[in-house]
């Protein structure tokens, strides 16, 4: 039992106390942000932007940029989210759970090899393309800015590019050493499926503002 234990948290040997601490607080709160976005609730974004705030901090320290711009523009697309998931379309509903649009997919594809092409220009600007590491990092990156951009629209394809980004992220944190964010986003694959079932859900029995 102790050489599982060690083997899982052994390189928290040679972290900081303070740093163990609010990766731990940021799962918390990523943990309550996901589940908020599950439930259709708007406390998604505020609980995000906390936890985006501490893992920016964190990767920038740790030199992970891809995963530190991802929290970086999460920050900035919960604001933005914020507004959209707030905002009335007309006397009385907000903005709905709706498909994504043909326009929006276009839009999608832009975004994904923009922020591939751009997270690569960074890498290479820092000489940080020295790993297969960086090349997985590239892509989840580019996965992650679509799926908040259209969680942001509240659109269910979100869930889709979630599920798979967090899939690859699962054993990609575990071999970068970070266990912890490891299990955390093994939790968040689980989540984002269930709000997957549960948006298709409202959309099957709300047709008419799918």
């Amino acid at each position: 039992m102790q050489e599982i234990i060690d083997f899982l948290f052994s390189q928290y040997a040679e972290y900081e106390t303070l740093d163990i601490v609010l990766e731990l607080l940021a799962a918390v709160f990523t943990i309550a942000s996901v589940w908020y976005s599950r439930k259709n609730n708007v406390l998604v974004f505020p609980t995000g932007m906390i936890c985006t705030a501490i893992f920016v901090y964190l990767l920038l320290k740790w030199e992970l940029l891809g995963d530190m711009m991802i929290n970086a523009y999460y920050f900035i697309m919960s604001i933005y989210g914020w507004y959209i998931w707030t905002r009335k379309v007309d006397q009385t509903e907000v903005t709905p759970i709706s498909y994504t649009t043909k326009k929006e997919h276009r839009i999608s594809v832009i975004i994904f090899f923009a922020t591939a092409l751009f997270v690569y220009g960074v890498y290479e600007a820092f000489d940080k393309f020295n790993h297969w590491t960086s090349y997985i990092d590239t892509l989840t990156t580019a996965i992650f800015f679509v799926g908040m951009w259209l969680m942001a629209k509240r659109k269910i394809e979100n869930w889709i590019y979630w599920i798979i980004g967090d899939i690859i992220t699962v054993p990609l944190y575990f071999y970068k050493g970070l266990t912890f964010s490891s299990i955390l986003y093994f939790i968040l694959t689980i989540i984002a499926i269930f709000g997957y079932l549960s948006w298709k859900k409202h959309l099957d029995k709300n047709p008419a503002i799918a």
